[in-house]
């Protein structure tokens, strides 16, 4: 299933300058996986070291983010788009 996955600015530098990668996957796992096998620098700023998500980035298959589906288990239907978005805080 070909996904794309749309990168922020701030993540594209590890990315090789790339706005939007597609990418094959069943789930936001499978997704998230391949995209920092092909983009390691990414690993640290998208997953921890042990496969979970950044607590600092939203993940959205299309419009509904995965925190509130089933996480790294969410499906993710063929042509979906995936938004990764670094939090936002300020004060």
């Amino acid at each position: 299933m070909a996904v794309e996955v749309r990168l922020p600015t701030v993540l594209r530098t590890h990315a090789g300058g790339a706005s939007v990668v597609s990418l094959d996957g069943a789930t936001i796992g499978e997704v998230l996986g391949k995209l920092v096998a092909e983009y390691p620098g990414l690993a640290g700023h998208v997953v921890q070291e042990d496969g979970t998500l950044h607590k600092f980035v939203n993940i959205y298959v299309d419009d509904d983010d995965v925190r509130y589906l089933n996480g790294l288990d969410t499906p993710v239907p063929d042509g979906a788009e995936i938004s990764i978005l670094p939090a936002v805080a300020g004060g």
